[in-house]
């Protein structure tokens, strides 16, 4: 008996999970790839609340390090995106809210420890409220440097993922080399490790641009482009890189707002969805 007839026959079929709340994603779905997203008339895709199984993964150390969890907790609780890895940066967040909001209401305890008086304290804030506030960067606006228009789009998580793991890898390589003894050895590696950094963090900037305009041309080619980024001068790719990391910025979640209840000093700090502590 496959799995449709299976569901089909269950008495128990009508105290399956529903739907807790629709969710407009901030991108529209424009810049998903065809057949990632199945995106409603009305834009509106379901959320599900979370099973135990989705519990589970969210408290797996493998599948928390390798991407593996956050894909298949939006798979479950969100079965019109088709391939999770595709889910574009502007939209992961406010997805992961929402799944959270479906699971355990819209109200969620943060702890965090005040600057000024280092006292520790819990405070309730209010993810409904936070994603109805949630605004995407202006991806619509090309930069213009003299002549040439830049027009940027959101990466997805895939290409997140990837680039945190190999940020990571450098991290841990540059810890190795506070190790070494040889010199000659230390600066080889010094040398091999600044030539990756360079190369990862022009590839991310070239995965933000959708294409660059010329007088003449629009180039989408990724080649073309990430070769333009190796032969330009350093104050056009330091604009380009600049204007793309505050896009970034510009949609991620903004600082939440704490009055200290020990001493009263204010302060904001940022929210960084970590899947363990958010769903665990």
């Amino acid at each position: 008996m496959t799995t449709e007839e299976t569901v089909k026959n269950n008495p128990l079929k009508n105290y399956f999970r529903r739907p807790a709340l629709y969710l407009k994603l901030p991108s529209q779905g424009i810049g998903y790839p065809k057949g990632s997203i199945n995106l409603p008339e009305n834009g509106e895709i379901p959320i599900y609340p979370m099973t135990a199984i989705d519990e589970i993964t969210a408290r797996t150390p493998d599948a928390l390090f390798n991407g593996v969890a956050v894909t298949e907790i939006i798979k479950s609780c969100v079965p019109n995106i088709i391939e999770p890895w595709k889910v574009l940066q502007v939209d992961l967040d406010p997805i992961l809210m929402a799944i959270k909001i479906a699971s355990n209401g819209g109200e969620m305890d943060i702890e965090t420890t005040c600057p000024e008086c280092k006292e520790e304290g819990k405070y309730g804030i209010n993810l409904s409220g936070l994603l109805a506030e949630y605004k995407p960067g202006d991806y619509a606006t090309p930069l213009v440097i003299n002549d040439l228009k830049i027009k940027f789009k959101p990466i997805d998580y895939k290409k997140v993922h990837e680039g945190n793991d190999l940020q990571f890898e450098i991290q841990r390589s540059l810890a190795v080399i506070q190790s070494m003894s040889d010199s000659d050895e230390r600066n080889a590696k010094s040398t091999e490790i600044i030539e990756r950094m360079n190369s990862v963090t022009m590839d991310l900037v070239t995965d933000t641009i959708e294409f660059i305009k010329t007088p003449e041309d629009t180039v989408f080619e990724r080649e073309f482009i990430k070769e333009f980024f190796t032969h330009c001068d350093l104050k056009t790719y330091t604009t380009i890189r600049e204007h793309s990391v505050e896009l970034r910025k510009s949609s991620e979640t903004k600082p939440l707002h704490f009055k200290c209840v020990s001493c009263e000093y204010e302060y904001d700090q940022p929210f960084n969805i970590n899947v363990s502590d958010f769903f665990g």
